[in-house]
């Protein structure tokens, strides 16, 4: 039996990818009802603010009335709560589904253990934690953000055979060490992707003139966000150029540009903890921070981080700019 359960459920995990980097700050979530050993329904969270899995699934059903003798799997606990739609909790007692299969709790408070007591209440059958730690996986961000009340933080850098990220540079208009390939940017650009935030410090917004978008893959862009303390980054650099929302980290009041927003912080403060309440009040669950050294190496000091992508090329560059290093 737990075999079965665990193909139907990992059937489920593979729908969610569908809404990979479209649901967010919402968790990737697929369902797949089945009766009599055969799967006749099929759904997964496509959009933030559209059905849930729950819904998509139910409704792909073609026979309606094999729904009173099936089982419902799921990747996470059905909401109870009235959001941007219904409960799917109601709509699975409402089409009298009798037994449900769900991988792991929803650990957002307004859930958290009722949608299971909602459907146990009206007499439904729910088994829990089936391929649990697979389903936690695959919605990271979404735990991260509802447990620890942060994004989820990926620490990105490359560098040279020798440990360096760039050669010495003091103006934009000197060349940086190029490290990575084409097919090692094509990955940073899916990774963007995936996220909902990505970040660089003054430095590298200076001299790298950086757009932080999606340019050698399909997918959304992240928000931009940028340490400018002192507000130096020129209005004709791509940060600046209003095509993507952005968010500027600084102690001055900047001028109106349509797509840009500057957020006062307090610099005699520790910097990070204040982005990260800043990306958790704007409900941004996911954050890859692109450079330079010192703005990496504050959160690596702190311990916050979650993931951290690196890539070391086969080139030396003898001096430069140390990477960072792992504590």
């Amino acid at each position: 039996m737990i075999e079965v359960e665990d193909k139907y459920m990992t059937r489920c995990l593979q729908l969610a990818r569908g809404g990979e980097g479209f649901v967010a700050p919402n968790p990737m979530v697929g369902a797949v009802v089945v009766h009599d050993g055969q799967i006749i329904g099929e759904g997964y969270h496509r959009q933030f603010g559209g059905p849930h899995a729950e819904v998509n699934a139910i409704a792909s059903v073609s026979h309606p009335e094999l729904l009173s003798d099936s089982t419902l799997y799921v990747s996470l606990e059905p909401c109870s709560h009235y959001g941007k739609t219904p409960p799917c909790a109601e709509l699975i007692i409402k089409k009298h589904i009798p037994r449900v299969v769900v991988a792991c709790m929803d650990p957002f408070p307004q859930v958290s253990g009722r949608g299971v007591e909602m459907l146990r209440n009206a007499g439904v059958e729910v088994v829990t934690g089936v391929l649990e730690s697979e389903a936690k996986k695959l919605n990271k961000a979404f735990m991260t953000f509802q447990e620890k009340h942060r994004p989820y933080i990926i620490l990105k850098w490359a560098q040279s055979a020798d440990g360096f990220i760039d050669k010495l540079r003091n103006e934009a208009t000197d060349p940086k060490a190029v490290i990575s390939t084409d097919a090692t940017r094509r990955h940073v650009h899916k990774l963007r992707t995936e996220v909902t935030a990505i970040l660089v410090g003054t430095r590298t917004a200076l001299l790298d003139d950086p757009s932080l978008t999606v340019r050698h893959w399909i997918g959304k862009n992240p928000v931009r966000l940028a340490v400018d303390r002192t507000l130096k980054i020129p209005e004709n650099y791509h940060l600046l150029d209003g095509t993507v929302p952005t968010i500027l980290f600084t102690e001055k009041a900047g001028k109106t540009i349509p797509g840009v927003e500057y957020e006062q912080v307090d610099f005699a403060q520790p910097l990070v903890p204040q982005i990260l309440d800043s990306l958790y009040r704007r409900k941004l669950n996911s954050l890859l921070v692109e450079g330079g050294t010192m703005l990496l190496n504050q959160f690596i000091e702190m311990h916050l981080w979650d993931e951290a992508r690196v890539e070391t090329g086969k080139m030396k560059l003898g001096r430069g700019v140390k990477a960072p290093k792992i504590i």
